[in-house]
């Protein structure tokens, strides 16, 4: 209906112009992995807390884990929705329930390992152990 087109003239085409957000989100994460696991191997204790990494390892792991859920519950809702049943209709209410729930879990997940990042970095300067730290300190 070009009436209805006319209104929303933004929906045309745009699922094709925006990447899709989860697997933006699951690269990301995949790649922060990644790095994390480079770290873990690294030499240079100083450089590299193994408990701090394991913590962000874990972390990232868990969102990844919701993340997966959520793009089958996604999945599920569009087959759900594409069968136009009444019965497949009414699980869709659970599955988006769902997936409103996962969300929320991903960003604690992600409030938590801001938390946990920020504390990590606070202490490791104030306990000296960042190099630059101790190039500030007057020399006599």
């Amino acid at each position: 209906d070009e009436a209805t087109a006319n209104q929303h003239p933004r929906r045309r085409g745009l699922s094709s112009a925006k990447p899709n957000p989860s697997t933006v989100t699951t690269a990301t994460t995949a790649r922060i992995v990644d790095l994390l696991k480079d770290c873990s191997d690294a030499e240079d204790a100083l450089e590299c807390d193994p408990e701090v990494w394991e913590m962000f390892s874990k972390s990232f792991r868990q969102v990844q884990a919701v993340l997966d859920r959520n793009r089958a519950l996604i999945q599920q809702v569009n087959e759900n929705h594409q069968s136009k049943t009444a019965d497949n209709m009414v699980k869709n209410v659970a599955l988006i329930q769902e997936i409103n729930q996962n969300v929320s879990k991903v960003v604690s997940l992600y409030s938590d390992l801001s938390l946990n990042f920020s504390s990590a970095f606070h202490q490791r300067e104030t306990s000296g152990a960042d190099p630059a730290s101790n190039e500030s300190s007057p020399e006599s």
